[in-house]
């Protein structure tokens, strides 16, 4: 959009900040909360790629972009994509909206840490250490080490290691 300003930089600003968080949070639960789980709604608006391409205006500018146009692609974005919480959609890894999950990603995403440590991210590392426990219980085990991995591939790298592990020491003991 030629015509539109610049959205200037929000740092220092709480009001602008609040308010164009407010705006994209209100976007998020209409376009992909309310009609991405309504079943009156479609899975998906498909578009082959090279259409897609042109609806969107992918190129990258070298001048920020006004707030409306900012919020236009967030609409636009939600538009286009999978609506995963649809109940029509289904998939052998996930599918449907869990709220609770979705309070904690804002919260952590918010917080933008990383969970390694405890030093940056105690809740999180006391959290983990909480849950770990609980399922050590329910597996009859009264301690051990345990690790999340956010990704597939990570889970299944780590089950080929622990298999190789167990297979060179099957006592656990290095």
């Amino acid at each position: 959009m030629a015509d539109s300003k610049p959205l200037r930089t929000l740092d220092g600003d709480p009001v602008a900040v609040e308010a164009l968080l407010q705006d994209v949070f209100g976007i998020v639960v209409d376009e992909a909360i309310l009609k991405g789980t309504s079943a009156s709604e479609k899975v998906c608006e498909w578009k082959e790629p090279e259409e897609l391409k042109q609806l969107l205006d992918l190129e990258l500018q070298s001048q920020g972009e006004s707030r409306e146009q900012i919020l236009e692609r967030c609409r636009t974005v939600i538009h286009y994509s999978v609506k995963t919480g649809h109940p029509r959609f289904f998939n052998q890894l996930f599918s449907g909206l869990d709220p609770h999950a979705l309070a904690g990603r804002i919260i952590t995403e918010s917080l933008n840490t990383s969970q390694y440590t405890y030093e940056i991210a105690p809740v999180f590392v006391l959290m983990e250490e909480e849950v770990l426990k609980k399922l050590r219980a329910l597996v009859g085990w009264n301690s051990g080490d345990g690790v999340f991995c956010p990704v597939s591939l990570l889970h299944h790298q780590g089950s080929c290691f622990s298999g190789t592990w167990h297979r060179q020491c099957p006592s656990g003991q290095g």
